[in-house]
């Protein structure tokens, strides 16, 4: 059977949306692609220097700065996706907000206004609440845990949004089925819901690290810089990415390349926890068997 022709209308208006959505596919592509060019073109250079490696006087070391960076956001992610997936299957597969009042369901409206209150929070004020609570009351020292701290406010409304949203897609008739199985709920959950919602959920979870993972509010304000090597985030200076980058900043003309040597750094190890996140789920998510 054919298809009925367009009339001359239709057809122009078809070719005026299609050519608005391609010219804003462009507007969006092309800051993008300029935003690459430049960080490659003007920070390459240290990269391609073993100085930038060895904690010269040149450059200040990347070494160092790489490894706070990459415990800091550790530290992070180990306390926050945990979390935040816990609080996401509460949300989604034990609060029944629609049939169920009293205490549980206060409870439900009290996590979810509290989750959406941290999305917006800015990292300089996460910070300040860590420096208060850390330094202040407990009179704990500045070092990468307490930058960690920070982070983990910063990342788990990010974490719960996106479980919750992949939960919410997978079909209730997976759980209706294994629950006429006498399969537990609980069992439900963690051998259904979740391997089915697992790829998703890996994908949010690297958007969270990815945003936590170049903050400079916290490591300005809850550590300190320090050249030497620091593998303890509880004792301390260490030294972060961000954090060079806006020493080198301050420095004037002169620290310029530096700071875009550790800006493609970042993005590098950004890209490189991604790559590593979407091979990885590709062995998390559910499996066809064939007969």
């Amino acid at each position: 059977m054919e298809l009925t022709t367009l009339s001359p209308r239709r057809k122009a208006t078809d070719n005026v949306v299609r050519g608005a959505v391609t010219v804003a596919v462009a507007l969006a592509i092309l800051p993008l692609g300029w935003l690459i060019y430049t960080l490659i073109a003007r920070g390459i250079g240290p990269l391609l220097d073993i100085d930038w490696w060895t904690r010269s006087e040149r450059y200040g070391g990347a070494a160092n700065a790489i490894v706070g960076t990459l415990m800091q956001t550790a530290i992070a992610a180990v306390v926050a996706i945990p979390l935040g997936v816990l609080v996401a299957i509460y949300l989604v597969e034990y609060a029944d907000t629609g049939a169920k009042r009293g205490r549980r369901f206060s409870l439900v409206r009290v996590t979810t206004f509290m989750v959406d209150v941290l999305s917006g929070v800015p990292s300089i004020v996460a910070a300040l609440f860590v420096y208060a609570v850390w330094r202040t009351t407990l009179d704990m020292p500045r070092s990468g845990f307490a930058v960690a701290l920070a982070l983990v406010l910063l990342m788990v409304p990010l974490v719960v949004r996106a479980t919750e949203e992949m939960l919410k897609i997978v079909p209730q008739e997976l759980r209706e089925a294994s629950y006429a199985l006498g399969v537990p709920k609980w069992k439900t959950i963690l051998r259904i819901v979740l391997p089915t919602a697992m790829s998703g959920i890996i994908t949010g979870i690297m958007l969270a690290i990815a945003r936590v993972m170049g903050e400079s509010a916290p490591v300005l304000i809850l550590v300190g810089a320090s050249r030497a090597m620091n593998y303890n985030p509880f004792d301390g200076n260490q030294e972060s990415l961000p954090l060079m980058m806006l020493q080198e900043y301050n420095k004037g003309p002169g620290g310029y390349e530096t700071v875009w040597g550790a800006a493609l750094t970042l993005v590098i190890a950004v890209a490189i926890v991604y790559v590593l996140a979407r091979i990885l789920s590709r062995f998390t998510g559910p499996r066809m068997e064939r007969s």
